[in-house]
C-alpha cells in the first residue's frame, strides 16, 4: 500500500512539472508576435510624435519585460500561482549582493527553487527507472527525497556563492580604487566628481565596483545627500570595509578634516589589509597541501616499503 501511495505521489509530480515546463515554455512563442509587432510600429509612433526620425525621442530607459525570467514570470502569476514569499525583503538584499537587483529577482527566485524541488526528484525516478537500478525501495525512496531537498537548496547555494564572490571582488579592487581617488582629489577635483571618474577608469578592471561608484554619482546627480548615497553604495556591497569608509568619509566632512589625508591613511591600510590576506592564503597552502598528501600519497608509499617484506612473508616454505 505504500509503494502504490508513494508511486501516485511521483506520478503526481511528474505532472506538475509537465505543466511548469509547458507553462515557461509557452509564453516564449506567443512574445515573438508581440515583440515584433512592436518593433515595427514603436518607432514610427515615436517619430511622428516627436517630428524627427526613427531613432529620436526613444526612451533609454529599459524595458522590464524584455527578460525571459520576467515574463515567466508574469507568465505564471496571471495563471494564479504567487510567487509572494515571507521572508522577501531578505532575499532581496541577498540577490541584491549576488547582482540580481531586478524588480522581479525574488519572484524568479521562488519559481526557480520550486521547479528544482519537484523537477530533480523526477529526473532521479525517472533516471532509476530506466537503468533498472537494483537499489532497495527504501533506498530509492531516500534518493529522491534527498533530489527534492538539494533542489530546494540549490538555488540558495548558489546565490550565496555568487555574493561571496562579488564581495571578494569589489574587497580586492577597492585599494585601486582608493588610490586613484587620491590621486583626483590630490589633483583638485571634489569628492562627488571623484565617484564619477573613478568608476570611469576601474569599469574594465573592476566593473562590480565601477558600478557602485556609478550608482553613488548618480545618486549625487539627483539630489540624494552624500551621506544617504555612500551608506547605500555600502548596503549594496556587503562588504565591511566600504562601509568604514563611508563613515570615514561622512565623518571627515562634518568634522572640516582633510578628505584627501584621510583617503592617503585608509588607502594604505587597504592595501596592507590586501596583502596580509595573499599571505594567509599563502600560509594555508601547506595545511591544505597535506590532506592529498595524506590520502594518496602516505598508501602509496606504505605500499612500496611494505610488498618486498610481504611477498618474503608469502614465500616461504611453513
Amino acid at each position: 500500500m505504500t509503494s502504490e501511495v508513494l508511486n501516485y505521489v511521483l506520478l503526481a509530480l511528474i505532472f506538475v512539472a509537465v505543466v511548469l515546463g509547458a507553462l515557461a515554455i509557452a509564453p516564449m512563442f506567443r512574445r515573438k508576435v508581440n515583440l515584433a509587432s512592436r518593433i515595427s510600429t514603436v518607432p514610427a509612433a515615436v517619430a511622428t510624435q516627436t517630428g524627427g526620425g526613427p531613432g529620436q525621442g526613444q526612451s533609454l530607459r529599459t524595458d522590464s519585460t524584455s527578460s525571459i525570467w520576467a515574463r515567466l514570470v508574469a507568465e505564471v502569476e496571471s495563471r494564479g500561482l504567487s510567487l509572494e514569499d515571507d521572508k522577501a525583503p531578505i532575499l532581496k538584499e541577498k540577490l541584491a549582493l549576488a547582482g540580481y537587483s531586478q524588480d522581479y529577482a525574488v519572484r524568479a527566485f521562488v519559481l526557480a527553487r520550486t521547479v528544482l524541488a519537484l523537477v530533480m526528484p523526477v529526473c532521479v525516478y525517472l533516471f532509476l527507472q530506466v537503468t533498472g537500478s537494483t537499489m532497495s525501495s527504501s533506498s530509492q525512496y531516500m534518493a529522491i527525497a534527498f533530489a527534492g531537498i538539494a533542489g530546494l537548496y540549490l538555488p540558495n547555494m548558489v546565490v550565496n556563492h555568487k555574493a561571496d564572490k562579488n564581495r571578494t571582488e569589489i574587497l580586492n579592487g577597492f585599494p585601486d580604487a582608493l588610490d586613484l581617488m587620491l590621486v583626483c582629489v590630490e589633483a583638485g577635483l571634489g569628492i562627488d566628481a571623484c565617484f564619477a571618474r573613478v568608476g570611469q577608469e576601474i569599469v574594465n578592471l573592476h566593473p562590480r565596483l565601477a558600478r557602485l561608484f556609478a550608482g553613488v554619482s548618480l545618486e549625487l546627480r539627483a539630489g540624494r545627500a552624500r551621506a544617504d548615497a555612500l551608506k547605500n553604495m555600502a548596503k549594496k556591497s556587503g562588504v565591511p570595509e566600504i562601509q568604514s569608509f563611508a563613515t570615514l568619509i561622512v565623518q571627515s566632512e562634518k568634522l572640516g578634516a582633510s578628505i584627501g589625508q584621510a583617503l592617503k591613511v585608509y588607502a594604505s591600510e587597504m592595501r596592507e589589509s590586501r596583502r596580509m590576506r595573499a599571505e594567509e592564503k599563502a600560509h594555508r597552502l601547506p595545511v591544505l597541501l597535506s590532506v592529498p598528501l595524506v590520502f594518496f600519497l602516505l598508501p602509496t608509499m606504505v605500499g612500496v616499503l611494505g610488498l618486498p617484506a610481504v611477498i618474503q612473508i608469502l614465500s616461504l616454505d611453513i
